[in-house]
Order: structure tokens, then C-alpha cells, then sequence
């Protein structure tokens, strides 16, 4: 079979020491270590942050959605009324004498009875401020009567003072009734000093 020949060209001319030609360089060791490095060191930075925030958000200490302003709620304010259907228990809570008696003079001459109202000492003498005690809610503003009554003085509810039911009367239950207790303080004393009026 006959040989082929082909006519000789410049490839057939190449010089031996020509080395390498091309891209076919061989990456630098060293500068692949640095990159590799570099981004362990930003991910793992990226993930402790990323940590901490989520531990404050689970924690309550972050918020992400700010926190509405709380609306203020407006305090219910209660018109003072003079009831005279109510009983009242005077007690006096200072070392003065006589003002228990004074006091039941007030609601006397304000409509009530002579015998709705128990003018007594109180088993302390160091109260410090007047407060009318009522016992039931819709008692408030009765009290709040009889503290303008008085020039102001504080109202407070609480059934310390309410009486206690009588078991031998079972169809009448006294803690039950409608009863006002006016505790005097030392404000109404002579003694107490008397309030700067404002400027």
C-alpha cells in the first residue's frame, strides 16, 4: 500500500527548547491558602452574629416590630352624691377630742338623722389622713358625698368597717347594709399644718 506524504509545513519546524505555551500555569499554593482562610473567617464571623441576633429575638431583648404606644386609659371620674339613706360610723383617729362629734354635727345639719350617725373613738390615735370608707362599688359615690362634705378628704373601699351578720335575724343580713365610716386623721387636727395655697 502506498505511504502518504504530505508536505512539510512550519509545524513541522518546531524548536525543542520552546516550553510551555498556553494558559497552563500551575495555581500559587500560597495564594489559595489566604483565600480559603479569608472566607472560613467570614462565614464563621456571619454565623456568630447571625446566632446572637436570633438568641435575642428568641429572648424578648430585640424586638423586630417596634412596640405600639399604649393608649392611656381615662380614669373614671365619680359625681359626689349626698345620700342620707345611708348609715355612718364616725370614729376618730387622733388625740384630740371632740371631733367625731364635730363631724356628726356636719351630716346632721346635711340631712341625716341624728341616729344614722355613731360619733365614736377609734382604737388609734396616729391616723394620718381623713378617708370616708365605703364598702361596695356603687356605694363610691356616696362616699364621695359626704368627703366634699367634709372639705376633701380621701375615699377609699374596703369593708374593714362593714358590720358583721347577725346569725340570730336569718332574714336580714347586716354585712349587707348600706353603712359609710368616716376614719378622722390627724389632718383635721389643730395642730396639723396648713397647706401652702398654690401660686
Amino acid at each position: 500500500m502506498p505511504k502518504s506524504t504530505y508536505p512539510r509545513d512550519r509545524f513541522d519546524d518546531l524548536p525543542t527548547d520552546s516550553g510551555r505555551v498556553g494558559a497552563h500555569r500551575a495555581e500559587n499554593p500560597h495564594m489559595r491558602g489566604w483565600v480559603v482562610f479569608l472566607w472560613a473567617a467570614v462565614a464563621t464571623l456571619l454565623l456568630i452574629v447571625v446566632g446572637i441576633f436570633a438568641t435575642l429575638v428568641m429572648s424578648g431583648r430585640v424586638s423586630l416590630v417596634p412596640d405600639a404606644e399604649p393608649t392611656p386609659t381615662p380614669t373614671a371620674t365619680v359625681e359626689p352624691v349626698i345620700d342620707t339613706s345611708y348609715d355612718v360610723l364616725v370614729l376618730n383617729a387622733t388625740p384630740e377630742s371632740g371631733l367625731a362629734t364635730q363631724v356628726k354635727d356636719i351630716l346632721v345639719t346635711a340631712g341625716w338623722s341624728s341616729d344614722q350617725v355613731n360619733a365614736s373613738e377609734a382604737g388609734t390615735t396616729d391616723f394620718a389622713e381623713t378617708t370616708v370608707y365605703y364598702a361596695f362599688p356603687d356605694d363610691e359615690a356616696a362616699a364621695a358625698g359626704i368627703a366634699d362634705l367634709l372639705g376633701g378628704a380621701r375615699i377609699e373601699q374596703s369593708d374593714f368597717y362593714q358590720p358583721v351578720d347577725d346569725t340570730a335575724t336569718e332574714d336580714v343580713d347586716e354585712s349587707q347594709s348600706s353603712q359609710l365610716t368616716v376614719v378622722i386623721g390627724l389632718d383635721r387636727t389643730a395642730d396639723a399644718p396648713e397647706e401652702t395655697p398654690a401660686p
